[in-house]
């Protein structure tokens, strides 16, 4: 019988590690696995508190693997204090609703670096006056911070994580498919200006972004050996699955359009990349993402 897996943190409801009274800092939780609707069973993990940063949810989740999602350090504002920029600790600024962001924390994640490469996330909509002052004068995020010096560019960053940290590999080896990537990821900005100015149109917005998404539909048809872009997933999956993420829900929810349709290929990648547990870990709740788009783009 095929296994299914949910988990269940007995966590309690608290804001801050501190607050737990567990002894030694540990913390007990269960996970409940099921092997059917009717029979369960639990087996009990810990977490030490001591390797926890302040969560920004009051519930440490859990994936469904049974392996713990980081926990989140708290967004900083022009309330808070600089970390210790230029200690010799990698940082990866961030803000957790932004899609260029989403991509190189993404590929941070996917090659496992999160011991290696801090997250620092920052409030764009109030921003801390030190970032643009000691950190990057541009004021823009994504940036890295490394080997003190801060670079930016999400795709840029992309390319430079794969390069320059171990993990596993964001780029093939094979000549084609490394071509094919320039090909794809030069056409990214294209993509994404088309579907935007479909938003703000008064035209009719199916006929406007049938061409991009039609675009992708064709180039996940260009190898066979898996469901991603070339195949096997990479820095091209990365580079789109921010935006896909964004303009799924609200072409669904605002002109009830749905980018799959008639487009099996597409369907498939969406499919499988949210079983991806580096790009599971960064998404956004998609209710927010469209309220958050509604208002940008003054639709209903």
């Amino acid at each position: 019988m095929e296994l299914s897996t949910s988990v269940c943190v007995k966590a309690g409801l608290f804001s801050h590690p501190s607050s737990l009274t567990c002894p030694k800092d540990i913390l007990k939780f269960s996970i409940i696995t099921t092997q059917s609707r009717r029979n369960w069973r639990s087996r009990t993990s810990l977490l030490r508190i001591s390797e926890l940063q302040r969560p920004q949810k009051s519930i440490v989740l859990a994936m469904a693997t049974g392996k713990l999602q980081e926990a989140l350090p708290p967004v900083l504002d022009s309330t808070s204090e600089p970390p210790s920029i230029f200690d010799g600790t990698t940082r990866l600024y961030i803000c957790y609703k932004c899609p260029f962001a989403q991509r190189v924390w993404i590929a941070r994640n996917y090659k496992g670096l999160q011991d290696t490469i801090k997250l620092v996330p920052i409030d764009l909509q109030n921003r801390p006056s030190w970032y643009k002052e000691k950190v990057y004068p541009k004021n823009k995020v994504p940036s890295l911070e490394h080997n003190n010096e801060v670079r930016g560019e999400s795709l840029d960053l992309i390319k430079y994580i794969n390069e320059n940290f171990e993990g596993l590999p964001l780029l093939p080896d094979d000549p084609a498919k490394v071509e094919f990537t320039e090909e794809l990821i030069s056409y990214c900005d294209k993509f994404n200006a088309t579907l935007r100015n479909a938003f703000v149109s008064k035209g009719d917005i199916e006929n406007q972004i049938r061409e991009p998404l039609d675009h992708l539909e064709c180039a996940l048809s260009r190898f066979g050996d898996g469901p991603f872009f070339l195949g096997q997933f990479s820095m091209v999956d990365i580079a789109y699955a921010p935006f896909i993420e964004r303009y799924e829900p609200f072409l669904a929810d605002v002109w009830k359009y749905d980018i799959a349709a008639g487009r099996p290929k597409l369907a498939s990648w969406i499919e499988e990349i949210n079983k991806i547990e580096a790009y599971i870990q960064t998404k956004n709740d998609p209710k927010v993402l469209v309220e958050g788009y509604k208002q940008r783009y003054e639709v209903n």
